[in-house]
């Protein structure tokens, strides 16, 4: 990182509490600055605040205005699957078979270096060009997709988190890694890449139908001696994935169980997905402090069902919630359109609870917490997806001392130039803090990455739509 101070005008979106904390006033939780000074060292936010404030203490740094954008911090992407991103868009069906007939193939090809190293350079130019500044990943059960998914998060120095792919079962044999093997190179991998540079380590097992109890038991023995690190897998995603691993598992009552069990459950875990888990395992994993995933994307796609955003939310039990494309499942790297469609599930799920359809089963106030509004949309996907993986202290808004990174939204892209609410824009940037949500929620609705103007990683820009990702 460069020692020299340089700095960012422009207007400036982010958050500096839980929108769902604030129900009838969320504006309460965000902070806008129409004209804003973000001033970087090393990498790191030095100060924030109003120009006309800011710049008299900063005079001779040099000054990058970014005009006519909102800029936010960068997306967070708390799932997501490296070696899926070549075969992206392949046929559905639902999970179980979709792994065995499209995904295991493509995955085996992670053992060649040259060809997970080209996939690498792909899938980081994706998540840029999507305004994703920071993912925790999955790799293969193949230590090479590892280590070049790392040394391209290097090569562009951005914050992710990853490890290797534990699975002993379920997939085809040259696919599987033996619990003993998995726990010598996930230690090797650990003293190699946690915590150097931007890299963070997550002990990963698959899920519980491709792991057996002795891998299980590795994992843990992992996180015993490497506390530090994440713990990342997936849960409930579909009917027939929760009945298979009951079989497997014969001694829990329940897949949450199957964790606790194992000793796993507990911060820094996160499970993608969570769609068919019980009122009781979601009160679990928030005495656990544990994290779910929201991947409506995939869900959808894969027809696995609507997550119960609404129940996650639940005040007295509140669980961690992070938004993922869990791309290849989910059709898109982009989480503007992992927000339109958790705006699509949680209006679903409102109709489900607000009595119009049984009244015996109405929840307002759950049925309202499903309802994603600009403020809660965007929340997840900066401040709140860095709260659920832990990583608040690094990032997720303009707070001084956190990493610079950030992305420049033009709500005139792709089709938001259509949106109604254009006409708000009369000076060339929002006028209020309302104005600039209502901008934000017409690039949810009908927004991609086409709305991503540049991403900007360290204080550095490392994407412009105009020139693609900055070598």
């Amino acid at each position: 990182m460069s020692s020299s101070l340089s700095a960012v005008r422009g207007a400036f979106f982010d958050f500096v509490d839980d929108p769902w904390k604030h129900i009838g006033n969320e504006q309460a939780s965000a902070r806008f600055v129409k004209d804003g000074l973000l001033v970087t060292e090393n990498g790191l936010i030095k100060e924030f605040g109003a120009f006309d404030e800011v710049s008299k203490r900063y005079a001779n740094v040099p000054v990058t205005h970014i005009k006519n954008r909102l800029i936010m911090p960068g997306f967070i992407d708390g799932h997501i699957h490296f070696p899926q991103t070549r075969v992206l868009g392949a046929y559905g069906a639902q999970l179980l078979d979709w792994l065995q007939e499209s995904i295991f193939p493509e995955e085996l090809k992670f053992r060649d270096r040259d060809y997970a190293r080209g996939a690498a350079k792909q899938f980081f130019d994706a998540l840029l060009a999507g305004g994703t500044t920071t993912c925790q990943a999955f790799t293969t059960s193949s230590p090479v997709s590892t280590e070049e998914f790392f040394a391209e998060a290097e090569r562009r120095n951005m914050r992710t988190i990853a490890g290797l792919t534990g699975i002993d079962r379920f997939a085809p044999d040259d696919f599987l890694i033996g619990p003993d093997e998995f726990y010598r190179e996930s230690k090797r991998l650990i003293e190699q890449y946690h915590r150097k540079g931007r890299h963070l380590y997550a002990i990963t097992p698959r899920f519980a139908v491709g792991c057996t109890s002795e891998l299980m038991n590795r994992c843990a023995q992992l996180k015993r001696e490497h506390n530090d690190c994440w713990i990342n897998t997936h849960i409930s995603e579909n009917p027939s994935e929760v009945r298979t691993a009951k079989i497997h598992f014969p001694d829990c009552n329940d897949y949450t169980e199957v964790h606790e069990k194992h000793g796993l459950l507990g911060p820094k875990f996160t499970a993608g997905h969570g769609i068919w888990l019980s009122n009781d395992e979601f009160r679990r994993f928030s005495k656990a402090g544990a994290a779910i995933s929201f991947c409506p994307l995939s869900n959808l796609f894969l027809g696995s069902g609507l997550f119960r955003l609404g129940r996650a939310l639940d005040p007295e039990h509140r669980v961690r919630i992070s938004l993922g494309c869990d791309m290849g499942g989910g059709n898109a790297f982009s989480l503007i359109r992992v927000m339109e469609e958790a705006y699509k599930v949680g209006m679903c799920n409102n109709t489900m609870l607000d009595g119009s359809v049984n009244p015996r089963e109405q929840d307002s106030a759950e049925a309202e917490r499903n309802k994603l509004s600009a403020y809660r949309a965007f929340y997840l996907a900066t401040l709140g997806g860095a709260e659920s993986l832990y990583i608040d202290d690094l990032l997720g808004n303009f707070n001084v001392g956190k990493e610079a990174d950030f992305v420049a939204l033009d709500w005139n892209g792709g089709q938001a130039a259509m949106a109604w609410h254009q006409s708000l824009v009369t000076e060339g940037t929002p006028a209020t803090m309302e104005e600039a949500a209502k901008l934000l929620f017409g690039i949810l609705a009908i927004g991609d990455d086409r709305n991503v103007d540049e991403t900007w990683i360290a204080g550095k820009r490392a994407y412009s739509k105009s020139g693609g990702a900055v070598a």
